[in-house]
């Protein structure tokens, strides 16, 4: 069957214009300016006597550090000095750097009761201070942090923190604690910006 010259000039048209608007290939293995409407996150490995936080404001081409550290207390301190710190320095952190939500790590079955007891403590005490702030809060659990930076959800503590530094390009290796929390940031933003991964929970 045969086209006329006007219907062959409309077909290169549309095809062209298919072509202009195809997104490239390989956009989604990229993360995000914006996952699900937040450009600041705020990430918090929660322990009684060495809280990790970190918060990363994504950008292109890779996200940039805006604030990190971790929450030490004595072991001499009484469990309820450790709780008030956490929450006071992380409701300082939300006000100097007003994240749009915060990602927490998630529960997990420890062999000691006592210690998931306090593990629990001093994870309620951060949600407490970022709740009360207005902030969604999502968790994800460590094996999947792993797994969205290194690849290997058991992977060591020293991997995850080096993938860190090479994600946001750090002039050096973040403190644990602190690598940690951010590890969960960028976790997030990659669940969110990858059809792939398993999004996050909200809690």
């Amino acid at each position: 069957m045969g086209i006329s010259p006007q219907q062959f000039e409309q077909m290169k048209s549309r095809v062209s214009g298919v072509r202009r608007s195809a997104a490239p290939v390989f956009a989604s293995s990229r993360v995000p300016i914006v996952a699900n409407g937040h450009a600041v996150i705020l990430g918090i490995d929660p322990s009684l006597r060495g809280t990790g936080f970190g918060v990363i404001r994504l950008a292109k081409p890779n996200p940039v550090l805006i604030a990190c550290g971790t929450i030490t207390c004595p072991a001499s301190w009484e469990h309820s000095r450790c709780l008030v710190k956490i929450s006071q320095t992380l409701r300082d952190v939300v006000k100097e750097t007003k994240p749009t939500v915060c990602v927490i790590e998630g529960l997990f079955f420890a062999q000691n009761l006592q210690t998931a007891i306090v593990m629990g403590e001093a994870r309620g005490a951060a949600m407490a201070a970022v709740a009360e702030a207005g902030l969604e809060i999502y968790e994800i659990a460590t094996r999947k942090v792993k797994q969205a930076i290194v690849g290997y959800g058991a992977a060591q503590k020293i991997a995850v923190a080096k993938m860190v530094q090479r994600m946001l390009q750090l002039p050096e290796l973040p403190a644990p604690d602190a690598a940690d929390a951010l590890a969960l940031a960028l976790a997030h933003a990659q669940t969110n910006g990858r059809p792939g991964l398993t999004p996050p929970k909200k809690i």
